[in-house]
């Protein structure tokens, strides 16, 4: 039983970081979600432990809730938020930032 000085339980997330990364690529490429894999496009693996990833964003964090994961994946530089989002950059030849799309665990 639950009283009201109980902090809220973490929502359930819908879809875990690493999908929600494969679905952000997919996203701003323009293509299917399944299109996503070998030969086309590196094994995710190889950039970022997906297993590793996943647990820890596993749960919405109230120790470190501005937690985030930030790698490069495909010409792309990803960031994996704490609350759900996955942001999806892309970098111009210069490094800096040309485009940007976001992406939630919820959706």
């Amino acid at each position: 039983m639950s009283s009201a000085s109980d902090p809220p339980s973490p929502p359930e997330r819908t879809s875990v970081p690493t999908q929600a990364v494969i679905e952000a690529i997919a996203a701003r490429e323009g293509v299917d979600v399944t299109d996503v894999e070998p030969p086309a496009y590196e094994p995710l693996y190889t950039v970022v432990d997906p297993a590793a990833l996943d647990r820890l964003f596993r749960t919405p964090s109230a120790i470190c809730p501005d937690a985030r994961v930030s790698f490069e994946y495909e010409g792309y530089d990803v960031v994996v938020h704490s609350d759900g989002r996955v942001d999806v950059s892309e970098r111009s030849a210069t490094g800096e930032t040309e485009f940007s799309i976001g992406r939630s665990l919820e959706e």
